[in-house]
């Protein structure tokens, strides 16, 4: 698996820590890609308002590829937009480190581009919720602790 992610080698190693967590929790065996950008809620908002027509910043954003990199047969799955500026507020707010919440939106986009849904769906956002808990416990994360 290919991440590019734009911020310190800790959060690399971590984010990719989770998508791969996702993909082996999902049986998805094939080579694949993911980009991931960590950025602020001003550069969130703008892109959620370009391409989702809502003018408000969000935790994350997902955009599914699902396409074939003709350079070398990976599946790209798609692009994930962390807000770390809203990660490190919730993180605070939920009692829990910087380093779960962002493994946590990692782990809810990774789902989201693999074709999960929850939005104006109670069954989709119950699956999503214990899919999420279990990859996250799975990396020895819950509330309150660091993936070391």
């Amino acid at each position: 698996m290919a991440v590019k992610a734009k911020r310190g080698k800790s959060f690399r190693v971590l984010i990719k820590r989770s998508c791969e967590a996702v993909l082996k929790s999902e049986n998805f065996e094939e080579n694949s890609e993911v980009s991931v950008l960590l950025t602020n809620s001003r550069e969130v908002r703008a892109l959620n308002f370009e391409f989702r027509g809502k003018n408000k910043t969000t935790d994350v954003l997902s955009f599914p590829l699902n396409e074939i990199n003709p350079e070398n047969g990976f599946v790209m799955l798609g692009d994930i937009v962390i807000n770390a500026e809203l990660a490190r507020e919730r993180a605070a707010e939920y009692g829990h480190t910087e380093e779960r919440e962002i493994a946590f939106l990692t782990v809810h986009s990774m789902l989201h581009l693999l074709g999960y849904e929850h939005e104006n769906d109670k069954a989709g956002e119950k699956i999503m919720r214990e899919k999420q808990t279990k990859i996250l416990h799975g990396l020895g994360l819950r509330v309150g602790e660091t993936l070391l």
